[in-house]
């Protein structure tokens, strides 16, 4: 099966640990679950890139890298994958 990093969780250099034994990579993470505190959108780059989806206020996001003002993680809802701005996020679990 091909992974598809817009819809699974994996860089070249990090990975969900949910992909591990189909995919290497140097490291993997465990996602923290979240509900967002505010709308963001969901990017396809770190510094920007196209916006793949529009999230709302309350909607689930799994957290998998925080560097910065940016979160990289995954959309479960919407199986999306990508960065948002930090502010946005909730109580970490």
């Amino acid at each position: 099966m091909a992974l598809d990093p817009r819809r699974h969780a994996v860089r070249s250099d990090l990975a969900d640990i949910r992909l591990a034994g189909r995919v290497f990579a140097p490291h993997f993470a465990a996602p923290l679950a979240c509900r967002l505190a505010a709308a963001a959108a969901l990017h396809s780059a770190r510094d920007g890139g196209a916006v793949v989806a529009e999230l709302a206020a309350g909607e689930a996001f799994e957290v998998l890298e925080l560097a910065g003002d940016h979160a990289w993680g995954r959309s479960p809802g919407r199986e999306l994958v990508g960065y948002l701005d930090r502010a946005a996020l909730g109580d970490l679990a």
